[in-house]
């Protein structure tokens, strides 16, 4: 992952495309997080009801209502904050995997701003139409 979307860089989300997406998906659901991390699973991005599209762009503003670039609803990372919370291993951890996980869902969810991983799983259960998935690394020595 290039250090401008980790902790000692800006700190900004990616680009993520996506192709492929079928027309009858109603909304896109992401989760980033990094089961590299000492204690547990570390969550650095929970969002939902993103309308379809083939570009979710750079640097999705940290609130949990987002408007522009895109219609965004943004759930707590495991940093208590809104939004994307770029990679940031401990210190001589080693490498550690970053899993973006982009779901297609034939709906969109009545879940609440603020919401955590465990309740979007939840939320998006019975709606999957696809998944992909994307696994990126970090380190910092």
């Amino acid at each position: 992952i290039p250090t401008k979307f980790t902790c000692e860089g800006e700190n900004v989300s990616p680009l993520l495309k996506i192709e492929g997406i079928d027309e009858k998906v109603s909304s896109l659901a992401i989760i980033v997080d990094d089961p590299d991390a000492p204690m547990k699973t570390f969550v650095h991005w929970v969002a939902w009801n993103i309308e379809p599209t083939n570009t979710i762009p750079e640097g999705i503003p940290t609130s949990k209502e987002v408007t522009h670039p895109i219609k965004i609803l943004q759930g707590k990372n495991d940093g208590k904050r809104f939004g994307y919370m770029g990679p940031c291993p401990p210190k001589g951890h080693g490498i550690h995997h970053y899993h973006f996980k982009v779901y297609a869902l034939d709906t969109k969810l009545d879940l609440k701003p603020g919401s955590s991983k465990r309740k979007l799983l939840k939320a998006i259960k019975d709606h999957i139409i696809d998944q992909a998935e994307l696994v990126g690394t970090y380190e910092r020595k």
